[in-house]
């Protein structure tokens, strides 16, 4: 009955995709973001789940599922028991069994396996995203399962895909580490919200995840890939203050995949400011020796608030919205001169502020 999931091994797959976990019974958390956007429906889902301190019988040890779901509406549910979180360490697999009739140890299900078995839980893959959680208190619930065909990872097309935090994400100096899996893709399925049902064919899906055993002190982020007339363009962009060895840093990146082509703009090739209200205006700018790019993220919403592995375990800790404004330019630099390549305008942007403190706006110039 229990199966490899298909995506089993992928040649295309970006660095990180495996779980991070090395047995060890230090404080650490792994969690995944996958999302899908449904451009005609003016909404967007967004499933988040995560594990902390998976060797179990620690304070905070457990897993969650999350879900931000149509106009910022959120749903979650604890999955206590470790020893029902399963992943790979070698390939982007996972899954938590809730309340199921298996006996057996968790492991991939075939999806119509999975829909008869497990009344709570999910797995996630590169290629598919499934599950089922409810509240018992609100009787609200969701169930979906949908595929998805990737488009762009974190990287040129056809080309060596790339770490998201560079060469040095792979020792244990940056915490968290973060790595974007999809950065476009193409989701094809079902999502049953409270009875509501969205079918969706080819909608624009996205994942990501972060990890390790150290947490940011705050951190912003914006993302998008349902643009106005350029069904071919992805951007991811963040920053965040956090841990290096004994000391602290601010870092900040902008990531934006058009036409084939991946621009990238890290610290190590780039000069990257920014400028985050509170809540309610982003502003960024980046420039290296071919590109620059400006961006400016605004809403009216309210935004809702969502828990995030922090050192006190899973809390309320940052706040987003799914259905941010977002205005892109991307110029190519020639000498002194600069030819815009890219314009781009969106009303379905993610955004989100995270941590504390956002007294102030946080300025890097």
């Amino acid at each position: 009955m229990l199966h490899l999931p298909k995506n089993f091994p992928s040649s295309t797959q970006t660095p990180h995709s495996g779980y991070h976990w090395d047995n060890s019974y230090r404080r650490f958390f792994e969690g995944w973001y996958y999302r899908v956007t449904l451009p005609q429906e003016n909404q967007t889902f967004a499933f988040m789940y995560s594990i902390e301190d998976p060797m179990g019988g620690k304070p905070y040890s457990g897993g969650a599922a999350q879900i931000l779901g149509p106009n910022d509406e959120y749903l979650w549910r604890t999955f206590p028991d470790v020893n029902r979180f399963w992943a790979s360490k070698d390939n982007l697999a996972l899954g938590h069994w809730g309340k199921t009739s298996i006996e057996t140890r968790p492991l991939y299900l075939l999806p119509e396996e999975f829909a008869s078995y497990i009344q709570s839980g999910y797995q996630a893959t590169t290629t598919l995203n499934q599950g089922i959680i409810h509240d018992p208190g609100s009787g609200n619930y969701c169930r979906w399962e949908y595929e998805i065909k990737p488009v762009y990872y974190w990287g040129d097309r056809g080309s060596i895909q790339q770490s998201t935090a560079g060469w040095l994400s792979f020792l244990q100096i940056f915490e968290p580490g973060w790595q974007i899996l999809v950065a476009h893709g193409l989701a094809s399925g079902w999502i049953d919200w409270n009875g509501k049902r969205y079918e969706f064919t080819d909608a624009p899906a996205y994942s990501e995840k972060n990890w390790g055993g150290a947490f940011p002190q705050k951190w912003f982020w914006l993302n998008c890939n349902s643009f106005d007339n350029e069904p071919d363009l992805a951007l991811t962009a963040g920053g965040g203050r956090r841990g290096v060895l004994w000391w602290m840093e601010s870092v900040a990146m902008v990531g934006l995949h058009y036409q084939g082509k991946f621009y990238e703009f890290v610290p190590w090739n780039s000069q990257v400011n920014w400028n985050i209200e509170p809540w309610g205006k982003w502003q960024m700018h980046a420039r290296n020796s071919q590109y620059e790019i400006e961006l400016t993220g605004t809403t009216d919403k309210q935004g809702t608030q969502l828990r995030a592995p922090t050192e006190n375990g899973l809390i309320f800790a940052c706040r987003d919205t799914m259905q941010g404004k977002l205005t892109l330019e991307l110029r190519e630099l020639n000498g002194i001169e600069s030819k815009t390549i890219l314009k781009a305008t969106s009303n379905l942007c993610g955004l989100e502020t995270g941590g504390r403190p956002w007294d102030n706006s946080w300025q890097n110039y």
